[in-house]
């Protein structure tokens, strides 16, 4: 009679280098513990994830051992006491490094008082991405300056971004000037919106903390993100289906001429065997308006052990294997990006992807989105009004503010 094997399941984020990376993880875990364990990986779209593992508690009751898990839920899931505190854990047997090993911009958001509740998978603040081969060829150079009586660079302002967004428009090469994630899933349009509003100068919350839409720099800058969506001479045809992850691959299929997404889908472009643009892609910080300052979104995953979990023990060991500075580096070879200080400023990395050892200085303008633990349903209400904003022509001031009235009856409900 053969013996009956137990799983662990974990829910992942539908993305290939994820999930090839802690595969081969788990079978090189398995190899070194010696254990009869499987890893029952299933991938999930962002709102399946979001569903399965916080909303309907999955982590909780036993549903999901495992889960990776986005900053942007993390108070959410606290409040719900559905993640396993890992402080005891780490107290007795931490994760070798810890927390040195890391930049604090990644400890922070996972942490309440003394609880610790989920380690770093996988970073990248946002940036602009750019191909050097277009933006460094000595023909489109000339063409540009004649064009438009100024350097063909990198833009930093938005209105830069606009005028190379239009010179690089050639639809009938397949080539466009610029790509968005702007598909509805409370998260890209979301984090747009934030960041329009922090490149003009302007914050997400008020002095108490509050979370308010309807300021001036959101207002401009959703005016400003209307008019770009919906000019056909500058964007993707395809950015209202396209998330992060597709437009990245556009990008890396050499059919777009410049992004702002996450670093990861720089680093990609080195690594995934479909890129076209592999050795042709470089970084910079994300356009301002002409009174902003530089800024970047750092958003990031964690891996987090269910509270409900019947496998709590196995589960943190392979937690503490899985950042450990070899599987890190693992991670960002096969197309994600590690979260450890080595494996930033690894020599075969950087000489992967020269401008890898810049993620430490993008953390240093990077901000965070409100910690909050009803930030899905806001990230719901700004979802909605920036695909208002991208689809009808009212006034944007009196999108915003409808959806800061949704805002705040969501922050009373909390309270009361």
């Amino acid at each position: 009679m053969s013996k009956q094997t137990t799983s662990l399941k974990m829910a992942v984020r539908i993305f290939e280098p994820f999930e090839v990376a802690i595969a081969e993880m788990w079978e090189q875990f398995c190899h070194h513990r010696g254990t009869d364990f499987e890893l029952d990986i299933v991938p999930l779209e962002l709102e399946d994830l979001h569903r399965e593992a916080v909303a309907q508690e999955g982590l909780k009751n036993g549903s999901w051992d495992l889960a990776l898990i986005n900053t942007d839920w993390i108070a959410e899931l606290y409040a719900k006491e559905a993640a396993k505190n890992l402080k005891p854990y780490i107290d007795r047997n931490p994760p070798i490094e810890f927390p040195d090993g890391w930049s604090e911009s990644l400890l922070k958001m996972q942490q309440f008082g003394d609880d610790i509740i989920g380690l770093p998978f996988h970073d990248g603040p946002e940036c602009l991405i750019y191909r050097t081969d277009l933006f460094e060829d000595p023909d489109e150079q000339q063409k540009f300056k004649e064009e438009y009586r100024k350097e063909l660079k990198p833009p930093e302002t938005w209105e830069d971004f606009v005028d190379i967004a239009h010179f690089f428009h050639r639809p009938e090469d397949n080539l466009y000037g610029s790509v968005w994630a702007a598909y509805p899933d409370g998260h890209n349009t979301v984090f747009d919106f934030a960041l329009q509003v922090w490149t003009r100068g302007g914050e997400l919350t008020n002095a108490n903390g509050e979370v308010v839409l309807n300021t001036s720099a959101a207002v401009e800058g959703m005016e400003f993100y209307r008019k770009l969506l919906q000019d056909r001479q500058a964007v993707h045809p395809q950015c209202a289906d396209f998330d992060s992850v597709k437009a990245g691959m556009a990008f890396a299929r050499g059919e777009v001429a410049m992004m702002v997404n996450w670093f990861g889908f720089a680093s990609l472009c080195e690594f995934h065997e479909e890129s076209k643009t592999k050795g042709n892609v470089n970084i910079t910080s994300i356009p301002r308006s002409s009174g902003g300052t530089k800024v970047s979104l750092n958003v990031y995953w964690l891996y987090v052990l269910g509270k409900g979990s019947q496998h709590k023990k196995i589960g943190y060991e392979f937690l503490r294997y899985a950042v450990t500075r070899g599987n890190d580096k693992l991670l960002t070879m096969k197309g994600g990006i590690g979260c450890r200080l080595s494996t930033w400023h690894d020599p075969e990395v950087n000489q992967e992807v020269p401008y890898y050892h810049r993620l430490e200085a993008l953390h240093q303008n990077a901000k965070t989105l409100p910690r909050k633990t009803n930030w899905s349903a806001m990230a719901g209400v700004i979802d909605e009004a920036v695909l208002q904003t991208m689809n009808t022509s009212r006034p944007v001031r009196g999108i915003l503010e409808e959806a800061q009235e949704s805002i705040s009856k969501i922050s009373a409900t909390q309270r009361s």
